[in-house]
């Protein structure tokens, strides 16, 4: 079908008449403003001000809703920009937190390994070095597992013990293991001294972590919190004067003491021989409860 003719349709006439006149209007118009700029300088320059004075609102508006969608934009863009900055920094937090763990890890080891090796320069004879890579806690017995056994020149009944003190005695040895009797378990009774008065004392594990400290004689308590319980060298087992507790609780004749030597808190240890050799063949022989 054939598109028709301007000359058909009277609403395309009065476009095009409308439109005819609007040009004929702007260059009438603009002849009259060419004139009067040549004319009258001055009222040219005065309507030219007006005429800024009525598109300024609008020139202000475009500016603003332009610089309204720039800030978006750039808003947007900063933000993402902020947000893969931030998991960057979190990545590189975690990253030297976990730097951090294995230096502090590193520092105590080193901490432990000189204290080892001073008290290594200062024990008798010590047998082997081995490290603690176990203990029970839940367990109304209480075991440590050493790496070293008989191969090292362990021996049932030997002393064990850490640079913070007294850890316990072999019960058992492999040929690359051994297991440790801690001072905290019941069946391990420990000839020791208080180390404030040297009064006689024995203290044996509570079977919860904890050690029960009795004086020999009977009467007053002489214990007081913070005293230190060392070992007497009585029965020729282990040395004197080694680290065995802290008293942290008193009762009525007694008082509780904490292992100084926390096996959870030892990398190392160093098994010693008996202060006296005899002692080894009484604890070679079978412990009924150990059975």
């Amino acid at each position: 079908m054939a598109t028709a003719r301007p000359g058909w349709s009277r609403k395309a006439q009065y476009g095009l008449f409308f439109g005819l006149i609007a040009v004929i209007a702007g260059v009438i118009v603009g002849l009259i403003l060419l004139g009067m700029s040549l004319v009258a300088p001055k009222t040219f320059g005065e309507l030219r001000g007006a005429a800024l004075d009525l598109t300024s609102p609008i020139s202000t508006s475009l500016y603003e809703v332009s610089a309204t969608a720039e800030g978006l934009v750039t808003g947007a863009g900063d933000y993402w920009d902020a947000a893969r900055q931030n998991a960057e920094l979190k990545r590189q937090n975690q990253a030297m937190l976990r730097r951090m763990i294995e230096a502090k890890a590193i520092v105590l080891e080193n901490r432990q390994l000189k204290a080892m090796l001073q008290l290594r320069g200062h024990t008798r004879d010590a047998i082997a070095t081995g490290r603690i890579v176990g203990s029970s806690f839940n367990s109304p017995r209480r075991y440590a597992i050493l790496s070293a056994g008989s191969s090292d020149g362990i021996q049932v009944g030997m002393p064990v013990r850490s640079a913070d003190g007294l850890v316990g005695r072999i019960i058992d040895s492999g040929a690359f293991a051994s297991r440790v009797l801690l001072v905290s378990d019941r069946a391990n009774i420990i000839p020791a001294v208080l180390l404030r008065t040297g009064i006689a004392v024995i203290a044996q594990g509570r079977g919860d972590g904890t050690i029960d400290v009795r004086p020999l004689e009977v009467g007053r308590n002489p214990f007081k919190r913070g005293d230190i319980i060392v070992t007497s060298g009585t029965g020729g087992l282990y040395p004197p004067l080694v680290p065995v507790g802290r008293v942290v609780k008193l009762d009525d004749d007694g008082a509780i003491a904490v292992p100084l030597a926390d096996p959870s808190a030892t990398n190392f240890a160093i098994v010693e021989p008996p202060f006296e050799p005899a002692a080894v063949a009484a604890e070679k022989a079978p412990d009924p409860e150990d059975q």
